[in-house]
């Protein structure tokens, strides 16, 4: 309890920095935020922390970097948190709920290690496991997979784009495997990459209904 109680008086005491980031130098900025970090590592060196600046205020997440077996640690420290004036502090990356600008193609190239990737240029395929026909897994369209396919950084980047969208816990629970492919024009039974959740939330509500069938008794 002490490594908690020690990050939300560093938090609470110091957060008007992060509040103000346009009105702070840089380089204290990155003081007071490589301080925080080091505080959060010293309850558990796996977490990790994202700052989301709002008009009225601002957001602090809490991140187990979709480790499941971490969640149980964010949800323990996010459950201690201080209230603090026009903080909203959330557990888990939560799943993207406007998707306008990926529906009319204008949000930014995202970079991550010179690879660079627009959410509404990809797109996937579902994919079935035979021997778990439960298990959702998908293959990622990439326009330039063909660019950055030697890139050893590339599933990674795919990974922390997918897990912005659909959030941390459906993407460490709801799909089982991915694959990553050139997207090659298109294909009937490609979907675009932002109506993933919305994918996902239909399996999962057939998947629950058949499960709640098979258990009716059946009529003779």
């Amino acid at each position: 309890m002490k490594t908690i109680t020690n990050f939300w008086n560093y938090f609470q005491q110091n957060n008007f920095v992060f509040l103000l980031l346009n009105e702070i130098s840089k380089d204290e900025l990155k003081l007071h935020f490589d301080k925080l970090i080091e505080i959060l590592h010293q309850y558990n060196k796996d977490l990790d922390l994202i700052i989301k600046n709002k008009k009225n205020g601002a957001e602090l997440i809490i991140t187990a970097n979709g480790n499941p077996y971490l969640f149980k640690e964010v949800e323990l420290l996010v459950h201690h948190a201080l209230v603090v004036e026009r903080w909203k502090i959330t557990a888990f990356l939560q799943p993207e709920t406007n998707l306008t600008k990926y529906e009319k193609s204008t949000d930014k190239p995202l970079e991550y290690y010179g690879i660079t990737l627009r959410i509404s240029e990809m797109y996937f395929i579902p994919l079935e496991n035979p021997n778990k026909p439960t298990d959702l897994g998908i293959k990622v369209l990439l326009k330039n997979y063909i660019v950055h396919k030697d890139n050893p950084r590339l599933r990674e980047a795919v990974y922390i784009h997918i897990e912005h969208l659909i959030g941390e816990k459906s993407f460490a629970n709801d799909i089982a495997f991915i694959e990553i492919g050139q997207w090659e024009g298109d294909n009937e039974n490609q979907i675009e990459l932002y109506n993933l959740k919305s994918y996902i939330d239909i399996e999962k509500e057939q998947l629950s209904f058949g499960n709640k069938y098979n258990l009716l008794p059946k009529l003779n």
